[in-house]
């Protein structure tokens, strides 16, 4: 174990059977936390479960598809059924579905980018909150990607729901600031996963493209972008809310 900074707390992780959310899966536990992972794919969920339990972690699989509010309330209430409670929560699952100029993506396109990478949050948000006053506080963190505080041509679905993210992180985090409830989002650059990968076609043209615009020169390991993410869900980080933080190799800051 590399610490109990978690001992004893409970923690909800969507789009957690890869990359980012793997990785903070991992590492919560690693720190004696329970997690609670909510992913669409049963076998890969039930995969990681396993293998945390397996090093001494307490872990448990609940599928979900978080675009349908039924199945988040059902994860939500399924992490206080097997550990008594929920003390964070991170809303993790996002994917790009279309890419184009803007008069070329139809209107069943930008409803699903929206569904995914904004409403989903909002569900999250909307059972996550009473679940944590229910506790006496707790943390949140929204995965709003760099994508959520500037702009990029050819996915304007994505970039407009990564905003609303940071919009809505902040907002509900000043509706609950006198509940000792923080939420707050992250704004990663690329990220070394599967989804990265798949989305570049696999190339390492495209890969080195999209490395050289981050001024570091690289993209980012999960690991890098989960122990960030574990700090903000830890109580190491009590004074932080509302904040929309960049850990993106400088991909910001030109």
């Amino acid at each position: 174990m590399m610490g109990s900074r978690f001992e004893s707390k409970v923690v909800l992780i969507t789009g957690a059977t890869s990359g980012i959310g793997e990785a903070v899966a991992r590492r919560i536990a690693a720190e004696g936390g329970a997690v609670v992972l909510g992913a669409r794919g049963k076998e890969a969920g039930d995969r990681l479960a396993e293998q945390i339990r397996a090093t001494g972690g307490r872990a448990l699989f609940v599928p979900a598809d978080v675009t349908i509010e039924a199945d988040v309330e059902r994860l939500t209430h399924a992490a206080i059924a097997e550990f008594g409670r929920l003390d964070g929560a991170f809303n993790n699952a996002g994917a790009i579905n279309a890419f184009g100029p803007v008069q070329d993506i139809d209107e069943s396109a930008w409803r699903a980018d929206l569904e995914l990478n904004l409403t989903a949050v909002y569900y999250g948000l909307r059972h996550q909150v009473p679940a944590l006053a229910a506790t006496g506080g707790g943390a949140i963190l929204n995965n709003a990607s760099n994508l959520g505080t500037v702009g990029m041509a050819q996915v304007a679905p994505y970039v407009a729901a990564k905003h609303g993210v940071v919009g809505l992180t902040k907002a509900v985090a000043l509706e609950n600031a006198d509940q000792s409830i923080r939420v707050n989002a992250i704004t990663s650059g690329a990220v070394d996963t599967p989804a990265f990968r798949n989305s570049m076609g696999g190339t390492p043209e495209g890969e080195a493209a999209i490395a050289s615009l981050h001024p570091i020169a690289r993209i980012a390991r999960p690991e890098e972008i989960a122990s960030f993410c574990a700090y903000l869900l830890s109580d190491e980080a009590t004074f932080i809310t509302g904040a929309a933080l960049a850990i993106d190799g400088g991909f910001t800051a030109r």
